[in-house]
């Protein structure tokens, strides 16, 4: 085995998002692309020679190609042991948690979550830190640096690890061992759930399904809840990850995840249904004929954590990313609990996870986890959902009816305008910011806008500041339209718009939210001049 110093030049285009570094399989596949950020990430760290890293993806095309060069990478820049999953086959909670598990030095996940795959899709790649949690701002910004400056980087010579066996291998002086994907991570979820309830639930007359989409979490889905909680086989549809996704847009919402959603509003429906995206760390929750919001989703497992063995300690706090409702805030409150309002991404998290600042987490972006991990957890929040079903032996729906009546209902939508010419998305928000001065006091019908800004935010645990999180537009009676550009698209801009109106009123809250929402959605259509400026009539997705 030789050692390398490849020379290469700097890419102009690696400058890290919310997820880490996202860009066309076409993009990562050019001579040193990959490299270079890979090294850059290496130089950009401090003191792992000899440490342990962890490595694995979701799947998608490219993924086992790149975990080649990375091993290779690694033992040319000093570290003593790289874990690597079976089949390169890794969702992001559970690197997360075999990086805390193993007290690595921190972990590479491969992923674009649920951007599309395949030769023509996307690819992904992002560091995460000894704690689980995604690399800070701090650290995505010094990567960023090297970036720009790298003239070299080292790899050795050695042949492919097989990473369908498990066992261990020497590369050079560094160990690489292949491991398990799943046995950790279901350990972990034994000892969070009452999993004797929840298999007594599968065993009666209750019916579920779970769509793991043609990605990561089938494996994890199949050993856990039809294997070791006895749910009928079959329970896991699309189970098979494939490295395009069969094909499929892996994001679990009421459009891509159509099949799902036709089988839970059939006549015959299940009675609880759930579906997992590309990498694991997303969920959309459905019960028959019903869907939950993600922003419900996370008051509702806020308010029932004290019937989880896991979380029956009690909450020291909860977190939600500032364009999320704000229906966890009232649990907060009854609760007597910290709320915090964050940005978009869920690193913003970590932070208050390990100072025990909080429990839960979630974003409305079909996102929802706990300090059991520092990503957010799709498979997990099923779980949860189902021992809560399993202690309080009532419906989906019964359950969010009953926690409305007792908190209000937070009407709740987001409105996605996708792969939008980026220069008319960037004069949509200048727009918006140019009438600040005068949007406070103006009425649209019954809606008074009392307050406007881009939101901004400084970390209570580490103090740093992050500014231009997205455009607040709130009005006198507590509704709020928020503005967002998404940073996990690879072309084009995402134009977010969530849109926001609590209802206390018992009598009122069986409303359909589209329809009761409609006086805002016309008011944020309006106010940004979405139609004139995107040519756009309608959103690309709707939740």
């Amino acid at each position: 085995m030789s050692l390398h110093h490849i020379p290469t030049t700097p890419f102009a285009d690696q400058r890290p998002g919310t997820s880490g570094l996202r860009k066309k399989v076409s993009v990562f596949q050019q001579p040193h692309y990959l490299a270079n950020f890979v090294q850059s990430i290496f130089n950009a760290l401090p003191d792992y020679q000899g440490q342990t890293l962890v490595l694995g993806g979701d799947g998608r095309y490219y993924n086992k190609t790149a975990i080649q060069i990375i091993i290779k990478m690694a033992a040319a820049n000093g570290f003593g042991r790289v874990l690597v999953a079976q089949n390169g086959i890794l969702s992001t909670p559970a690197a997360s948690a075999v990086i805390r598990k193993y007290s690595a030095f921190g972990g590479i996940i491969l992923s674009a979550s649920h951007n599309p795959a395949g030769k023509d899709g996307d690819f992904g790649i992002k560091y995460n830190m000894a704690s689980g949690s995604p690399a800070p701002e701090a650290i995505t910004e010094a990567v960023f640096s090297q970036t720009k400056t790298i003239r070299e980087y080292q790899i050795v010579d050695h042949a492919d690890i097989d990473l369908s066996v498990q066992g261990q291998t020497l590369v050079g002086d560094m160990q690489v061992e292949v491991i398990d994907s799943v046995s950790d991570y279901a350990a972990l979820m034994a000892d969070l759930f009452d999993f004797a309830a929840i298999k007594k639930l599968l065993a009666s007359d209750f019916r579920f399904c779970f769509d793991a989409m043609h990605a990561v979490t089938g494996p994890y889905a199949q050993v856990i809840l039809e294997q070791e909680l006895g749910a009928p086989q079959g329970s896991v549809i699309n189970a098979v990850p494939l490295a395009d996704f069969g094909g499929g847009h892996p994001d679990p919402n009421l459009t891509y995840a159509e099949d799902l959603v036709e089988k839970l509003f059939a006549d015959d429906a299940p009675d609880f249904g759930a579906a997992s995206d590309g990498d694991g760390d997303r969920n959309m929750i459905l019960g028959k004929q019903f869907f939950v919001t993600p922003s419900d989703s996370l008051a509702v497992l806020t308010a029932n954590a004290h019937l989880i063995k896991g979380y029956q300690a009690g909450l020291t706090g909860v977190a939600r990313s500032m364009p999320t409702s704000q229906a966890a805030d009232k649990v907060a409150q009854k609760l007597g609990i910290n709320c915090f309002e964050t940005p978009t991404g869920w690193k913003f998290f970590g932070t208050l996870l390990d100072a025990n600042q909080v429990t839960l987490c979630g974003e409305e972006s079909f996102g929802t986890g706990s300090n059991h991990v520092r990503e957010k957890d799709g498979l997990w929040a099923v779980l949860f959902w189902l021992n809560i079903l399993a202690v309080r032996q009532q419906s989906v729906a019964d359950i969010l009816r009953q926690h409305w009546a007792e908190f209000g209902r937070h009407f709740y939508t987001r409105h996605d305008y996708a792969n939008i010419d980026k220069k008319q998305a960037d004069i949509l928000m200048q727009g918006l910011k140019d009438q600040f001065a005068r949007l406070p006091l103006h009425r649209w019908g019954d809606f008074e806008i009392q307050h406007c800004d881009d939101f901004s935010y400084t970390d209570p645990i580490d103090h740093s500041i992050s500014r231009e999180q997205g455009i607040r537009l709130l009005f006198s009676n507590g509704a709020r339209i928020i503005y967002r550009q998404s940073g996990t698209g690879t072309e084009g801009a995402t134009l977010r718009v969530y849109i926001e109106n609590y209802e206390p009123d018992v009598s009122k809250q069986q409303q359909d939210s589209q329809q009761a929402l409609a006086p805002l959605i016309a008011v944020a259509q309006d106010v940004a001049k979405i139609r004139e400026l995107t040519g756009r009539e309608q959103p690309t997705v709707i939740t």
